[in-house]
């Protein structure tokens, strides 16, 4: 029977195991550490810098100097925190001209911007770094080069499923309650649709990539400019809107129409003599 080793380890043999440890560790660190920051990486850390003095000049005095919101008085939000709301949220609202708001409204409308496209985008970077919220959509949602006619017709079902209940079935906008109304599509970029699906601006709800992805996204984006692109072959559209204005089209141009002619035949027409 063999007897167990007596020998005691060597007392420095838990310093070398240490060494080689430190040694490991360097090694990894060495090969995954962050590079220095690249020229894009300082234009935008320019971008935030630039983007912050523009947020305290023209955002500040609604939103907050922290960007965390206003509160009234009476407890409602005189501005809301834009903490967490993304560059996107930024990009449609001071891209489209909705933000900053000419004066107190039930809803924002869209005008001709204030800002620059880059002070824009300057205003993006800056609110991107106060907390995680979605980009500023890329290709991804915005190309619809070369989509087929399934996909845009997979796009019609989409929008006519979760938005033609505010937006109608042609994007020609609609009324809601309390003095809001959903804006007209026509003419809006794809880049500004994709950023409010994403954002959900105003009344409008959030659709994330895990509601509706990416490519249908995009899908829905291009059947709202197949819908505003196409040629109205029954003659006058009458705005898009529906049956309700082609009814009222009907009434007012058709049997008011009619009833004027009648009218006027009975003033003007042949009279019987009293004998």
């Amino acid at each position: 029977m063999r007897k167990l080793s007596t020998r005691r380890r060597h007392p420095l043999a838990g310093i070398v195991v240490l060494l080689l440890a430190l040694g490991v560790v360097g090694g990894v660190y060495s090969a995954v550490r962050f590079q220095p920051a690249s020229a894009a990486e300082t234009a935008s850390q320019n971008d935030v810098d630039a983007g912050r003095k523009l947020f305290l000049v023209g955002c500040a005095s609604c939103h907050g100097k922290n960007a965390s919101g206003i509160e009234t008085k009476r407890g409602g939000n005189y501005g809301p925190s834009l903490i967490g709301v993304g560059a996107a949220a930024v990009d449609f609202q001071v891209g489209t001209g909705r933000m900053p708001m000419a004066q107190s409204a039930p809803q924002a409308p869209a005008k001709d911007p204030e800002y620059t496209a880059e002070e824009t985008k300057q205003l993006a970077a800056y609110i991107a770094t106060l907390g995680a919220g979605p980009a500023i959509p890329d290709d991804e949602y915005t190309d619809i080069s070369g989509k087929t006619i399934e996909q845009i017709r997979e796009g019609g079902e989409f929008f006519r499923t979760n938005c033609t209940a505010c937006h109608n079935s042609v994007g020609a906008g609609g009324a809601l309650p309390g003095g809001k109304y959903a804006p007209r599509l026509d003419g809006v970029s794809a880049k500004h649709i994709a950023e409010a699906m994403m954002t959900g601006p105003q009344q409008m709800p959030v659709f994330s990539d895990d509601v509706i992805t990416p490519e249908d996204k995009s899908n829905i984006i291009a059947y709202i400019k197949q819908v505003q692109n196409q040629p109205n072959y029954g003659g006058m559209a009458g705005g898009g809107l529906g049956p309700v204005s082609e009814g009222l089209f009907t009434w007012l141009i058709g049997i008011g129409g009619l009833l004027i002619a009648a009218i006027w035949i009975g003033a003007h027409g042949a009279r019987v003599k009293k004998k």
